[in-house]
């Protein structure tokens, strides 16, 4: 059983920056396909970025491409979400899923319903 735990969050103007990570537990991390989605206030989660097993392959959102740059690190069990040029509308609740599917090390893909593992969520709010 994987235990996904989101970090990183925060306030911050816009404009500005920041990195969210996701630590994993529990079992072998490299195994899964991962993604980071949001949930803004009012409204449905959404998808944002993910990346394969391997991290040769993303899926970025229209909405944020270009600004928000999706990692991992095997080694160390982490997943990242680097978000640059923030704007208000990019508040949120952010959450980190896995896909424990078996699929090959550069499948990826963007669809809510193939993740069945997710974290707790982090807090982004953008002012201004």
């Amino acid at each position: 059983q994987v235990q996904l735990v989101e970090s990183g969050g925060g306030l911050v103007q816009a404009g500005g920056s920041l990195r969210l990570s996701c630590a994993t537990s529990g079992d072998t991390f490299d195994n899964y396909v991962l993604g980071w989605f949001r949930q803004p206030p009012g409204n449905n989660r959404e998808f944002i970025s993910a990346i394969s097993r391997s991290g040769t392959n993303t899926a970025v959102a229209d909405s944020v491409k270009g600004r928000f740059t999706i990692s991992r690190d095997n080694a160390k069990n982490t997943l990242y979400l680097q978000m640059n040029s923030l704007k208000s509308e990019d508040t949120a609740v952010y959450y980190c899923a896995a896909d424990r599917a078996i699929h090959s090390a550069n499948y990826v893909t963007s669809r809510p319903r193939d993740f069945d593992t997710w974290g707790q969520g982090t807090q982004v709010t953008v002012r201004g």
